[in-house]
């Protein structure tokens, strides 16, 4: 195609003949396994939930005194922005402000994990946070839709967000091809990414949702995104009179930085190499351990330093997140070892690096599955397989009964791939 062969060309080094992975033997996980890490990690959510208090509502009080004292000096040097250390200061500051209002404050809190605390301003029902995307709406496509259907295709959105192919599993269409270029359109307009997310306008292009059905969301952007228009790129910048101009650059420079952040943090936990997806008939009635099962193979950490952790929003541990969405996040640490030495004890991957690495390994992906099957070499598959349960093992009228399955080698099991 178009002449070239392909494995001659020197800047893509990754490209060659090979499409098929290297075979690996499968981790077999039995049904009895599978029930005592549910029950395993079920004892360390209620573990931890019994010891929620003072520190914990002491931790976010002081995010949320540093989140604010960053804006107020971030916006403070901007009123000063002709000196160019100043401006430089106040963009640092705005950019970590708008970064712990979003990831260790909004996403946290939205998630109900500080809803124990009876904070009418912190509850997640309630609480708005300095982005465009409507809460209301972000809790529905990430809280439920993501966390419920996490990598499985078909049900998780997130999964490329209707623009992007992530796993191979995703039909290849010469559309994809672009994929690089979505990608960085993606990252740097993060915000608006994650407010469309749930018009879901990939199903309107394929004419499998009307335009109609997107009109009571857009409302919901319009009231939104307009006041956090009007506040970062009108109200400040005219406050700050002569300074118009540095102001309003500094104001788009910390939303850029804060979407580059965000994206990068997000697509390390979801997608570098070894993450797993999975298929509908796959997760059809999971058991409560099997769902945990899903989530630790489906999610990557990040390692780093305590401050890159609370820069983070803490999903650098994006495991744990995925297991105890509702636990405050910054508990995550804590729960990390814990949750490895689980994996270890059963021989699950526990799927964590540092971010350059992680980092590195998403673009790598969002390059190669950019391209048609066959042109790029595909690593080995990593796989788990586990047994399902029986549907003698369920009591008589239990809906949803577990369909067996048959795996090489394995009576009742599911293959779950990379």
């Amino acid at each position: 195609m178009f002449g070239l062969s392909l494995p001659t060309i020197p800047f893509l080094p990754f490209l060659s003949g090979r499409s098929t992975p290297a075979e690996t033997e499968p981790l077999v996980l039995d049904r009895d396994a599978v029930e005592e890490i549910g029950r395993e990690l079920d004892a360390l959510r209620e573990e931890t939930l019994a010891s929620l208090g003072d520190e914990d509502r002491e931790y976010l009080y002081r995010i949320i005194k540093a989140q604010r004292g960053f804006e107020i000096a971030g916006r403070g040097l901007l009123f000063v922005g002709f000196f160019p250390p100043a401006w430089v200061a106040g963009v640092a500051a705005l950019s970590v402000s708008k970064i712990l209002d979003n990831m260790e404050i909004g996403h946290n809190v939205m998630h109900g994990q500080y809803d124990w605390m009876r904070e009418p301003s912190l509850n997640s029902r309630v609480f708005e946070w300095d982005t465009v995307c409507p809460s209301d709406q972000w809790r529905h496509s990430h809280n439920y839709v993501h966390h419920t259907y996490t990598n499985i295709l078909g049900q998780d959105r997130d999964i490329g967000y209707g623009i992007l192919r992530m796993d191979p599993a995703q039909k290849w269409h010469p559309y994809y091809l672009g994929n690089p270029v979505y990608a960085t359109a993606l990252m740097l307009l993060f915000e608006w990414g994650v407010m469309m997310h749930d018009a879901e306008v990939d199903r309107i292009v394929a004419g499998r949702r009307s335009w109609r059905d997107v009109i009571p969301i857009a409302k919901g952007w319009w009231r939104k995104a307009r006041r956090q228009v009007l506040k970062d790129y009108i109200a400040f910048p005219v406050l700050s009179g002569p300074m118009f101009v540095p102001t309003l650059l500094g104001n788009v420079t910390a939303n850029l930085v804060r979407n580059v952040w965000a994206y990068s943090i997000i697509f390390c936990g979801h997608f570098p190499s070894g993450v797993q997806s999975f298929t509908e008939e796959e997760t059809a009635d999971e058991t409560r351990g099997e769902w945990y099962v899903r989530q630790m193979l489906g999610s990557a950490n990040i390692t780093g330093s305590p401050l890159f952790h609370i820069m983070s929003g803490n999903l650098s541990h994006q495991i744990e997140h995925h297991l105890f969405p509702d636990l405050p996040a910054h508990r995550y640490p804590e729960l990390a070892p814990k949750v490895r030495e689980l994996c270890d004890k059963h021989g699950l991957p526990y799927n964590t690096g540092g971010f350059t690495a992680q980092v590195g390994s998403v673009w790598k992906k969002i390059f190669e599955l950019a391209l048609p099957p066959g042109w790029t070499s595909a690593e080995p598959e990593s796989r788990v397989v586990i047994e399902r349960h029986r549907a003698t093992d369920y009591p008589e009228g239990v809906a949803g009964i577990l369909a067996d399955e048959t795996t090489e080698g394995v009576e009742h099991g599911r293959q779950v791939r990379a």
